[in-house]
Order: C-alpha cells, then sequence, then structure tokens
C-alpha cells in the first residue's frame, strides 16, 4: 500500500497525456515499460541501502554515510528537484482536474486562473516553443499554500488513511479503464509509433523522450525503503514491497494508456487533465465525477507527501549543517520545521503559477534520474570501500570484478537506464537553446549555480564535519 500509495500520483493523471501527445503517441506504453525497467534496478539498489541502513533521510542519508558530504550536497540538491519542484507540477495537475470539477457543477473558471504565466507550444522542426500566457495558475499556487499551512499545523497520514486513498486512487483508474475499453476506437492506436516530425518528436527518439517525461510517474517507489526500519524482515519484506508495487503500478499505467490513447486522438491529450478530457469524449458524466474527484483527492494526497518529504530532507541538511539553522528551527507549539516549510510553499507556489507543466517535469525527471544514478553508485561503493559487507538484502545478479573494483550488475544496469532517461532531456534542453529559447537552459543554469553557491558559500563552512574537522585541529595545536 505504501509503494502503491507514493507512486501512482500527477505521472499518471497528468504527465501520461502531454508525453503521448507530444513525443510517443500510442507508443507511450513502450516508454512506460523503458521508465519501469530504469526504476526497478534502482529500486533494488535502495533495497540494499535500506537493508544496512535502515535511518531517515533516504538517498541524502545514503550518500552522506557512505560518500561523505559534498555527494551527500548533491543528492540532497537534487531531490529538491524530485520532491519541492516536483509538487509544482502536481499542482499544475490539480489545478486542471479541479477547474474542470468545477465546470461540471457550473462553476466556469477565466483560463487566467488556471494556467500558468508561460507555456510550450509546438514549433518548427519538432521544437517546443515557449510563449507568454493569458493569466497565473492561481488555483494550482493557491492548493500549494494551502498544503503549505497544513504542513506547518502538523497534518500526517496514518496507515488507515493512506490505505483508504490508495484505494480510492485505484479503483478510479480501474472504472476508467473498465468503461473506456468500450469507448475505445483502434483507429486513434495507428500508426502505433507515429513518423519522426524532427527532434524527439514521435519515432523511436519521441519513445525515449516520453520515457525521460514519465519516468516523474515512477517517483516514490523510495518511500517502501525509507520504512525499513519497521519492517519485520526487511531482507523479505523491502524487496517484495519494492517489486511488487512497482509491477502493480506498472500493469495499472500500462492499461490505463491504452484506454487513454484509445478513447481520443493522443494529439488532444496535452492537457493538465488528460483523464478528464478522455471521460468527457465517453459522455459518461457519472464517470466524469467520480474520475475526477478520485484525482483532486489523490493529488492533494500527493502534494502534501512531497512537500513534507522535502521539508524534512531539508531539516536534515541543516542539523548536518548544509544549510542555515532556521531550516530545523521547530516551531514552538507545532514542533514542525515552520519556517523551512513556509518558505518551501513559497516557491512551489511560485513555479506553479509561473511554469508550464512540460518545464517542470523536465527538471523534475532530470533530477530524479541524476538522484537514482547516484543511489546506483552508492552501492558500488560501499561494496568496494567494505569488501567484507555482507547486506541482509544484497543486489541480484551479482557482479564482476575489474582490477579489483566490484561492480554489480544490477547497480551498474541502474546507471546505464538513469543515463537513458537524461541524455534525451538534456539534448531538448541544449536544442531548445539553439533554437532560440534559453528558458529551459537557464532554469538549469542557475538551478546548479544556486546549489554550488549555497554550498561554497554556506555549506562548506558550517558543516557539521567542518566544525568536525575545525575541533580536531584546535586539538592538535593545544600545547602538551
Amino acid at each position: 500500500m505504501l509503494g502503491i500509495g507514493s507512486t501512482i500520483g500527477a505521472g499518471i493523471y497528468v504527465m501520461t497525456g502531454a508525453a503521448a501527445a507530444d513525443y510517443a503517441g500510442p507508443a507511450i506504453l513502450l516508454s512506460f515499460l523503458v521508465a519501469g525497467l530504469a526504476c526497478i534496478f534502482t529500486a533494488l539498489s535502495y533495497g540494499e541501502l535500506a537493508s544496512t541502513m535502515p535511518v531517515s533521510g533516504s538517498a541524502y542519508t545514503y550518500a552522506y554515510t557512505s560518500m561523505g558530504e559534498i555527494a551527500a550536497w548533491i543528492t540532497g540538491w537534487l531531490l529538491l528537484l524530485e520532491y519541492g519542484i516536483s509538487c509544482a507540477g502536481v499542482a499544475s495537475g490539480f489545478s486542471g482536474y479541479a477547474t474542470s470539477l468545477l465546470g461540471d457543477f457550473g462553476v466556469h473558471l477565466s483560463p487566467w486562473w488556471s494556467t500558468p504565466f508561460l507555456q510550450t507550444l509546438p514549433g518548427p522542426h519538432g521544437s517546443m516553443d515557449l510563449v507568454v500566457g493569458q493569466g497565473f495558475n492561481l488555483v494550482g499556487a493557491s492548493a500549494s499554500l494551502i498544503v503549505t499551512v497544513l504542513l506547518v499545523i502538523g497534518v500526517t497520514e496514518s496507515a488507515t488513511v493512506n490505505s483508504i486513498i490508495v484505494v480510492l486512487k485505484v479503483s478510479v483508474l480501474l472504472v476508467f479503464v473498465a468503461v473506456g475499453i468500450g469507448a475505445v476506437h483502434p483507429q486513434n492506436w495507428t500508426p502505433f509509433i507515429p513518423p519522426n516530425e524532427g527532434a524527439f518528436r514521435y519515432g523511436i527518439p519521441g519513445i525515449f523522450r516520453a520515457a525521460s517525461v514519465i519516468f516523474f510517474a515512477y517517483v516514490g517507489f523510495e518511500a517502501v525503503s525509507t520504512a525499513a526500519a519497521e519492517a519485520r524482515n526487511p531482507k523479505r519484506d523491502v524487496p517484495i514491497g519494492i517489486i511488487v508495487s512497482l509491477l502493480i503500478c506498472t500493469v495499472v499505467y500500462l492499461c490505463v494508456a491504452a484506454v487513454l490513447t484509445g478513447v481520443v486522438p493522443f494529439r488532444s491529450l496535452g492537457v493538465a487533465d488528460p483523464l478528464a478530457v478522455a471521460v468527457d469524449a465517453m459522455h459518461q458524466h457519472w464517470l466524469g465525477l467520480f474520475v475526477k474527484i478520485g484525482a483532486v483527492t489523490g493529488l492533494c494526497s500527493v502534494m502534501l507527501v512531497l512537500q513534507y518529504g522535502q521539508t524534512r530532507i531539508f531539516y536534515t541538511m541543516a542539523r548536518d549543517g548544509l544549510l542555515p539553522r532556521m531550516f530545523c528551527v521547530l516551531h514552538p507549539r507545532f514542533r514542525t520545521p515552520w519556517i523551512n516549510t513556509i518558505l518551501l510553499g513559497f516557491c512551489v507556489s511560485a513555479a506553479t503559477a509561473l511554469l508550464p507543466i512540460d518545464i517542470i517535469s523536465d527538471l523534475v525527471s532530470l533530477g530524479t534520474t541524476t538522484a537514482f544514478g547516484i543511489v546506483c553508485f552508492t552501492v558500488i561503493w560501499r561494496r568496494n570501500a567494505d569488501p567484507g559487507l555482507r547486506p541482509p538484502f544484497p543486489v541480484p545478479f551479482g557482479g564482476i570484478r575489474i582490477r579489483g573494483f566490484w561492480i554489480g550488475t544490477t547497480p551498474a544496469l541502474g546507471i546505464v537506464f538513469c543515463v537513458i532517461m537524461g541524455v534525451p532531456l538534456i539534448a531538448d534542453i541544449i536544442s531548445a537553446l539553439l533554437n532560440h529559447n534559453p528558458v529551459p537552459a537557464l532554469l538549469l543554469g542557475g538551478y546548479i549555480v544556486v546549489g554550488i553557491a549555497c554550498y561554497a558559500g554556506y555549506g562548506y563552512r558550517h558543516s557539521r564535519l567542518a566544525a568536525e574537522t575545525a575541533a580536531s585541529h584546535a586539538l592538535k595545536d593545544q600545547p602538551r
């Protein structure tokens, strides 16, 4: 339940439509399989690390414990893309479904309230052009601020509430598939792989580009690895939880994507609420309400979990001295990291109001693939740093030794697939830059520069490691 609940969210409700419309067409099914393979190897690497280090902090803590402060900072900064910025993508999806749901009740909002300031449109030669929109996504921005208030007050999700939300989200998707099968038009699947129109727009390149977009849909299975401390038998429970939840999610994704692209032409799905578009085409009013209510509820839950996770990562980093102390200051009444939570909430709200979901998803996927690659490399690093290590759950398929250096098959494949996911994203950013659209490159470059500046200007001087080194030097300099 934990794995499925944290995985099924904005990826399937939101990004599937954009990935099919802009890159893969009906071949989005193949994209899900490629992204799923990347995740399974990374998930097994998470399983080994979680079985040996069942602690909080997930990838950040694994990197800090295994490879030191710099690797931990890089991982933590990347996790901001995976958790924090992805909240903006979820909020954009929430905005689309909430606006559509309000329309069913006769409340029709102006596009000014639900569209971001910047939008992407198909350009010549397969490129995506950035244009100024007609408003600010105030619905999504307001939703992220409401979640921020709840997190400051101290809202937690119990296992029972999580299970109820999981059942609701999965039920919505299963009912959508069951009803949608009867409304499928097989001609919408032809051609299954649309001919390439330049760059990553359709064809084989489009399948891999779409895979890098919907990689977003698999983020969340880490929740299983972070729960290793509560597992009765981590050696058995963690890999079962990871593999079974990934398999179930992949099957659900494939079924939903098949029906989605079969009910309406794939070029019509480039919106923030693709399932709502498909349901409207089925002319099933009751199903539309069911899907939209389920989507709104599920996306609220995902926003809460993602922002919660990012605030706790910031909290851990601040406790280690890599971020200012205010990030780990607890509210005197609510006992939550309130300053940290408010700052993150305003950043997420601003990103939701200004940026199109396409750019948000690319940044999130790029950060996630890099963080996952670091997790896979951490397994290789730990095994070579401690040759006698016997993890309760070792990654399967063994490995090889090259001049005494152990390279595990599973983590190595995870790294390879993460590279496959990342290359189309980088190529598209470079292509956009060459086609006079510098915004994605500026956002990525600015993010990297800010990360380096934060570490060089604060983290390096104030970290726990720096304090321990200074204390050690002071002790050595004392006269005997």
